[in-house]
């Protein structure tokens, strides 16, 4: 790794921030669809679901809805990775005396600010629609370190079809499946009321054992092994993702 890397990281992450700056919408359309779905389940099915909670049911499917912003937000990544990749700008840098890895590290960080902001947006939201939390700071700083564990974990994902997509499609079009996810877990109701495939499906994928413990993080309860499991999870992808990722940014810039 170049001598250099912090600060062209640190460089190349302003340039990507100030395209963001200019061009708000992202973060917009981003919040928008988790806000949306907070709206449409809380006020329109929220009544007839029963989740056994003595909390709202925007409480209950927060923890839920973060993660969906997360999968939503991702897809930009690949967006503006693809966008790069088609109009040059890592063959030009390529020629710069910069470390290279500092170009994927910018737009990865670049997605964790974005996404920070969106989730900010959405939380303060759910504040106005009743979500209310007992959680003292620890608790809220725990949270947030799943976060952000989670959305970098699914950045390294989005840097691979940024990568290798042949349009603009395909490089966010993979999101969709990460933004069904949460409908196959515990984030909108519980898992027991699920019919057996289907229920033994959602109690062994990641996206329920981060929810349960984001949930129980939320309510100051204990957080049993599924902080262990959505953390082994989150690491794993995160690993297998930045592996797969750095290999084929190597070969496309080779």
């Amino acid at each position: 790794m170049s001598k250099h890397f912090v600060g062209d990281t640190n460089i190349l992450l302003g340039r990507s921030l100030r395209h963001i700056a200019r061009s708000p919408d992202t973060i917009i359309t981003t919040a928008i669809m988790p806000i949306a779905m907070m709206l449409l389940f809380v006020y329109v099915f929220g009544g007839a679901i029963k989740t056994g909670s003595d909390s709202s049911y925007v409480t209950y499917m927060l923890p839920g809805i973060l993660l969906i912003t997360v999968a939503s937000g991702i897809s930009y990544t690949a967006f503006r990775l693809f966008l790069d990749m088609k109009g040059g700008i890592f063959e030009r840098f390529q020629s710069m005396p910069i470390a290279r890895s500092a170009v994927l590290w910018a737009h990865v960080l670049t997605s964790l600010v974005a996404n920070l902001i969106s989730l900010v947006v959405v939380t303060l939201v759910a504040l106005l629609m009743g979500f209310r939390s007992p959680a003292g700071l620890p608790a809220w700083l725990a949270v947030a370190g799943i976060l952000v564990l989670f959305t970098l974990a699914l950045t390294w994902l989005a840097v691979i079809p940024g990568l290798t997509a042949k349009s603009v499609d395909g490089a966010s079009a993979f999101s969709y499946p990460l933004i069904f996810l949460p409908f196959l877990s515990s984030a909108f109701v519980p898992t027991d009321s699920m019919p057996g495939p289907v229920r033994f499906f959602a109690e062994h994928q990641p996206v329920t054992s981060i929810v349960n413990s984001i949930r129980a993080l939320f309510a100051e309860q204990p957080v049993g092994d599924d902080i262990w499991i959505a953390l082994a999870w989150c690491v794993g992808i995160l690993a297998v993702a930045y592996y797969f990722a750095a290999a084929t940014y190597r070969r496309k810039i080779t």
